[in-house]
């Protein structure tokens, strides 16, 4: 039986960040939220919103706020089997992928997310996005693949401080 080649996922980011910030300081799920929704509100078509941290960290709370900045009035939800969601009805449509239950390249691609990474006239945020890039890398410097539409990647991380508080920091790359 002949295979075609195995493929990595293909994402281009810079290296180096255009602009690196301060931690912001959540102290709920609706401050969450509100960080969302001020960056759907600066939102542009062909952004790629990377979110990494743990399980409960707040990655849909902010993608709900995301939806709600972008003008998207349905409900979010995670798409953790679903693998993607899609929200249209805003200014600009809306992709939510989560990679938490795919482990390799090879379901990446079997899972045809590749194709659903890039979405030009919208906005894509992943959940577990460091699950695109080679382990125990410089991240983001070293990715796997280097072709892609985004010019703008907010890589973003979530931990958590206390049960109800949230440090989140982001880099942003591009344009």
């Amino acid at each position: 039986m002949n295979l075609p080649p195995q493929r990595e996922p293909q994402i281009a980011i810079p290296a180096t960040p255009r602009k690196e910030v301060p931690a912001i300081i959540s102290h709920s799920a609706d401050e969450t939220m509100e960080i969302g929704a001020a960056w759907g509100r600066e939102a542009r078509a062909g952004w790629l919103i990377g979110l990494s941290g743990e399980l409960g960290a707040g990655k849909t709370q902010l993608v709900k706020g995301l939806a709600r900045g972008l003008g998207v009035t349905s409900g979010v939800y995670s798409p953790s089997f679903a693998l993607v969601n899609e929200y249209q009805g805003g200014r600009l449509p809306l992709f939510h992928l989560d990679l938490y239950r795919l482990e390799t390249p090879a379901q990446m691609l079997a899972a045809g997310l590749e194709e659903d990474l890039f979405h030009p006239a919208g906005v894509t945020v992943v959940e577990w996005i460091e699950r695109w890039f080679i382990p125990n890398s410089e991240l983001p410097g070293r990715q796997r693949g280097s072709a892609g539409a985004h010019r703008f990647l907010r890589w973003v991380r979530i931990g958590g401080i206390s049960p109800t508080e949230r440090r989140i920091t982001y880099e942003d790359f591009g344009d």
